[in-house]
């Protein structure tokens, strides 16, 4: 597995050991942490505590993918989302990722300063595969998706949950290749949550090894999700325990980016697993 993505001005993304992508929404209605970060300064204020509590990432989102979220339109997703990466670059030169499956979108990003681009759509949305093939120092994550976010949730189905996430992933690398994205700048999303059951979800976080299996890099989103919830009778809020057990976990199982709203907690939890399986104490 390539252990390294390469990104602009010459810095890495090194996956040694897991890193943490912060989550910095700025949308109204976010299932977690909707309308808390509306404000550039706010959201500013935010993204430079994440970093400093530990996040590697800071991963950038104007649009909900909660399950029946409504559309938000070009123009207000922009308005959202590139003040902010602008306004982080010019403090930081952290790795930053733009959560979103518009092409227009990405194209501002990334000329704002963004690294990554995390799809939700996998580079499925018209455009969104030609721009990216247009910047080769940017990273790409590819996630899994049944179905669509309006409707993922009714009544999903596998015959081999593991197998049809990992013929989808090889599709879209070599969709990506064909359009001259290297594949050293892929990672992959197993996607919990987007048209998955509760069973699901926990079949791939305990087997999360077996997207492993095309030697990129994995990134494991589960912080405060409703799989969390159900499955522990929490509300939104009351999920940090059950957060921090799936990020370890994740990790335990090959994760390389931990994607959680509570960066100073799990980067505590990590620190901890590291140093045990480094046998340092």
């Amino acid at each position: 597995m390539n252990n390294k993505i390469n990104l602009a001005r010459g810095r890495t993304l090194d996956f040694a050991e897991p890193v943490i992508m912060g989550i910095v929404n700025v949308t109204p209605d976010s299932f977690s942490d909707g309308g808390q970060f509306l404000n550039t300064t706010a959201a500013l204020s935010h993204a430079m505590q994440l970093l400093d509590d530990g996040a590697t990432i800071l991963d950038i989102g104007g649009e909900s993918t909660r399950p029946g979220a409504p559309d938000v339109s070009l123009e207000d997703e922009l308005k959202r989302v590139i003040p902010i990466i602008k306004a982080i670059r010019e403090q930081s030169d952290c790795v930053i990722s733009i959560d979103t499956s518009k092409a227009e979108v990405m194209r501002q990003a990334i000329e704002a300063g963004a690294d990554i681009v995390n799809d939700v759509r996998a580079l499925q949305e018209p455009g969104a595969i030609d721009v990216v093939a247009q910047f080769p120092e940017v990273a790409v994550c590819l996630m899994h998706m049944q179905g669509q976010p309006r409707s993922m949730q009714h009544a999903p189905h596998y015959n081999d949950l593991a197998g049809e996430i990992n013929d989808f992933f090889s599709q879209r690398i070599a969709a990506c290749e064909a359009a001259g994205i290297k594949q050293s700048q892929l990672i992959l999303d197993p996607g919990f949550g987007f048209g998955k059951t509760l069973k699901h979800n926990y079949q791939i976080l305990a087997q999360f090894n077996d997207y492993a299996k095309l030697g990129l890099p994995l990134l494991a989103g589960l912080s405060r999700k409703s799989m969390i919830g159900k499955l522990l009778n929490r509300d939104t809020d009351d999920r940090l325990a059950g957060s921090l057990a799936g990020a370890l976990i994740a990790a335990q199982n090959g994760a390389h980016i931990i994607r959680v709203h509570d960066v100073k907690e799990t980067a505590d939890v990590l620190g901890v697993y590291q140093a045990c399986k480094q046998g340092v104490l």
